[in-house]
């Protein structure tokens, strides 16, 4: 209640202002009266005048403050704040107009305010005060910028030119203009838009296109190039990289509006190009109300919630305000790394970190006894292809009939939504690892017609950065100066962000009716030689010169390029964009019971072969090689022996 009162009695704590802006609208309506500016009133009436002034000042005072207009500190007024006053003068006048007309037939004559001297006085008086906002923060901006700040000492400014004459670009230039401590000199902006060319920035001028920047650095001394576009393409950032790359120039990024709206990040926080950027998409746009609907107040479990996927569900559901949310990982250091980043991160958020496997039965009945989870997310997984084919049995086991276990306790606890983190190497798969997946798939299906609980797949190829993907291992390559190893000069993959990825799962779940296997929208493959290059290029080498990249066979259970649906699918839209529903044929439940009873019998007699022929029994589109003991044998020798061999290439020619 203080702090109301105080807002309202804000004249009481700045008095110079309160005096100020009295003194504008006085002298505007004094203005308003003179039959210089007043050409329908022939004569200065300064007595009345006088007499109508304070009713006109307190009706424009109070707009001011129903408005909000008060609460706006000067030096900050921005392009936003013009509106507040639009509507107190508009307020104000709609006031003393109304006042007019209705003294009309009483005594108060003397208050009548002419309609001609109402609109003069409007435009002069609000016109005045917003002039007087706008220089005291120019005032307030040339000062900042010119001063130095306690601590700091003036830097050596790079000279750079800026790409993109936008929202991102004004922004940074309007931040670092004429500041003495700013670490860049902006000699001009360059855009694709020809519309712009010509114009300027900030008193900046738009010197030309991309095309124009080698004619631009070399006339202009230009040390470094920033982009600034917000939610660039990836071609567009690698077309510019190459350009600077030709030049050759060192090339920045500025971090998105988003991020910086997020408070994640200043506007001056220039960062070099990272692989993300380079296959950015336009972001993902979720529907918040089927979310909120979806997760809030809901107890939700994440099992393989310390992984790269699984730690990502986790945050992003966190900001949905669940009941609970229950995590569960085997990898004690994964999960205490997500644990203490909640308490960090989110410190009201009620949550449990549970070290479980979630092939377990009793513990994970335990679990969902003591937590009755509405909504599960089984991320719970082994991934990595070439080592699934060294341990057939242990993804058989975690992929499969740890799926089986969560799912069936899911629909005995009476669970509303299960939702299964699939893959695309679960399409026409040729691994062990993909087969697994594709049985998971199978198995949720069919539970969806023996309870109430809604079961579905979500399936989406590769994810940048996760645990033992290929940028991590290109990254770490590259910093050891060994060769980057690719498997085959044609392999390409599909990518999204981690987050991407988390975000479309979680919009994917909530969508979910029951039995669909749900594919996410990974826009076009990327060759990984392709990314192996823009990767070397991106830490400032030079492919095949200061990094070599070798060639080392297509591995065990691999193909040269993954699938998003099997043959023959029918994909239907959903209402998001970027997911779509697969038609996928269900097999009958005596069939799945019987690959389940064989897959079983295979894993505990350790016998590969027979793991392999149950598979290709019970899924069809299965298509393994014909000798795989032969082929991982003769993979894993040329493999080491290549590595082994561009290992020492690389050594001798430091």
């Amino acid at each position: 209640m203080r702090e109301s009162v105080s807002d309202r009695l804000w004249f009481l704590r700045r008095p110079l202002q309160f005096l100020v802006d009295m003194a504008v609208l006085s002298c505007a309506f004094f203005l308003a009266y003179l039959p210089a500016i007043n050409v329908q009133l022939g004569e200065f009436y300064f007595s009345t005048a006088l007499s109508q002034l304070p009713l006109v000042v307190l009706v424009q005072f109070a707009a001011l403050t129903l408005t909000g207009a008060y609460s706006i500190l000067w030096r900050y007024v921005s392009i936003e704040d013009v509106r507040v006053f639009f509507r107190a003068a508009v307020i104000s006048g709609a006031v003393l107009i109304g006042f007019r007309y209705a003294l009309i037939f009483t005594h108060f004559n003397l208050w009548q305010v002419p309609i001609s001297v109402i609109v003069i006085d409007t435009v002069l008086a609000f016109g005045g005060l917003l002039s007087l906002r706008v220089t005291r923060r120019f005032i307030y901006e040339f000062g900042d910028k010119q001063s130095f700040r306690p601590g700091t000492r003036k830097l050596r400014q790079r000279s750079a030119l800026v790409v993109g004459a936008g929202r991102l670009g004004a922004a940074l230039a309007k931040d670092v203009i004429g500041r003495r401590d700013a670490a860049l000199q902006i000699r001009g902006f360059v855009d694709d838009d020809q519309h712009k060319h010509g114009g300027s920035v900030s008193g900046v001028k738009i010197l030309g296109s991309t095309h124009d920047l080698p004619r631009l650095v070399s006339e202009l001394g230009v040390e470094e190039v920033v982009i600034a576009i917000d939610k660039a393409q990836g071609k567009t950032i690698r077309r510019i990289l190459e350009i600077c790359g030709e030049i050759p120039v060192k090339a920045q990024i500025i971090p998105s509006l988003g991020d910086i709206a997020q408070g994640q990040v200043s506007i001056n926080r220039l960062r070099d190009v990272e692989i993300e950027d380079l296959l950015g998409r336009e972001p993902v746009k979720l529907n918040n109300d089927n979310l909120h609907e979806f997760l809030t107040d809901k107890v939700v479990m994440v099992t393989g919630g310390g992984g790269s996927i699984g730690s990502e569900l986790v945050r992003q559901i966190a900001g949905y305000n669940p009941k609970k949310l229950v995590m569960v990982e085997r990898a004690e250091f994964m999960l205490f790394q997500i644990d203490s980043e909640l308490r960090e991160t989110f410190p009201e958020l009620d949550f449990i970190s549970l070290m479980a496997d979630a092939g377990e039965e009793p513990r994970m009945r335990q679990i969902f006894k003591d937590y009755q989870p509405e909504v599960v997310f089984h991320a719970a997984a082994n991934k990595h292809v070439p080592l699934m084919e060294v341990n057939p049995e242990e993804a058989v086991k975690n992929n499969v009939f740890a799926t089986r276990v969560v799912g069936d306790l899911a629909g005995e606890f009476g669970t509303r939504h299960f939702v299964l983190i699939s893959t695309d190497k679960a399409v026409n798969p040729t691994s062990i690892m993909g087969a697994s997946k594709r049985a998971a798939e199978i198995v949720v299906q069919t539970l969806n017609h023996r309870v109430e609980t809604r079961y579905t797949s979500v399936r989406f190829g590769n994810v940048l950065g996760s645990a033992g993907s290929v940028v991590p291992i290109f990254r770490e390559q590259i910093r050891k100066g060994l060769p980057i190893t690719v498997t085959h000069r044609d392999m390409t993959r599909y990518f999204m962000t981690i987050p991407e990825a988390s975000q479309l799962v979680l919009q994917a779940g909530a969508l979910g009716e029951g039995g669909e296997i749900f594919i996410l929208d990974m826009g076009e493959p990327i060759k990984i030689l392709d990314l192996a290059e823009d990767m070397i290029r991106l830490s400032g080498l030079t492919p095949y010169e200061d990094v070599d990249i070798v060639f080392t066979g297509i591995r065990p259970g691999e193909k040269l390029f993954e699938e998003l649906e099997i043959s023959g699918e029918k994909l239907l839209k959903t209402k998001h964009p970027k997911i779509y529903i697969g038609k996928i044929a269900e097999h009958p439940q005596e069939e799945v019971i019987q690959m389940l009873n064989s897959l079983a019998r295979a894993v505990e007699a350790g016998d590969e072969e027979m793991l392999r022929q149950a598979f290709t029994r019970s899924i069809p589109e299965v298509r393994f090689a014909e000798n795989p003991a032969e082929i991982k044998e003769t993979g894993r020798e040329t493999e080491t022996a290549e590595i082994s061999r561009t290992a020492k290439l690389g050594m001798a020619s430091k």
